[in-house]
């Protein structure tokens, strides 16, 4: 099988590069990795000669180009389905595909304001209208996924859907944007992760500083 090249922006604000890149080393995919980074007043033109909708991520494996996170990690798990990446289950299957697309589609205002920034420093800030309700929703996810699969991970152990909600575990933290204690446990084993850790450690390594995502 030909190894796959995944396209991704700056690790320290690419929340979208974030969720595959988590899932593809989760599962210990084989794949090769070139940063694109944001640091181009009106975007990186060298995207666009690589990606179809001018975003990143995009995952490359041949000649098929895939954009997008979620598709980026469906298509993966079809690859390699004893990864995980997919609940082995029907319905938790479909549950997990639920949350992802509410994940992919929603939470506009806690994403506005609160854009990932893994090197900055811990510290609360004045919240604009709609976070606190897209952050309630959020933990009802988290809360009800872990109650019903015992946990530590979403639907017991990794998942897709876990990358997912990569980006939202570290602006809940960077932010301290909740206190609840079954929210904490579960954003620290999320932060334990192998995975986790090496793409923080990459994050914290970069030399670019991007104005707009330093709230």
């Amino acid at each position: 099988m030909d190894k796959p090249t995944l396209y991704i922006g700056n690790k320290n604000y690419s929340s979208w590069s974030f969720r595959p890149w988590m899932a593809l080393t989760a599962a210990s995919v084989d794949f090769g990795e070139v940063v694109i980074p944001f640091d181009y007043p009106g975007g990186n033109p060298h995207i666009k000669a690589i990606s179809p909708p001018g975003r990143v991520p995009v995952l490359q494996h041949g000649a098929l180009k895939i954009w997008e996170s979620l598709a980026i990690i469906e298509y993966v798990a079809e690859l390699y389905p004893e990864a995980g990446l997919l609940p082995a289950d029907r319905g938790a299957r479909a549950l997990a595909r639920s949350v992802s697309m509410e994940m992919l589609s929603s939470f506009q205002a806690l994403r506005g304001a609160c854009p990932m920034n893994i090197r900055r420093p811990k510290g609360k800030i004045a919240l604009p209208d709609g976070v606190e309700a897209d952050i309630s929703r959020i933990e009802i996810i988290w809360r009800d996924l872990l109650q019903k699969s015992g946990g530590p991970f979403l639907f017991g152990g990794f998942s897709g859907a876990d990358a997912m909600f990569a980006p939202v575990v570290s602006r809940f933290d960077v932010y301290d944007l909740v206190s609840g204690s079954d929210t904490l446990a579960y954003m620290a084993t999320m932060k334990a992760h192998a995975a986790w850790r090496k793409w923080e450690e990459a994050a914290r390594a970069e030399p670019w500083i991007l104005d707009d995502y330093e709230v």
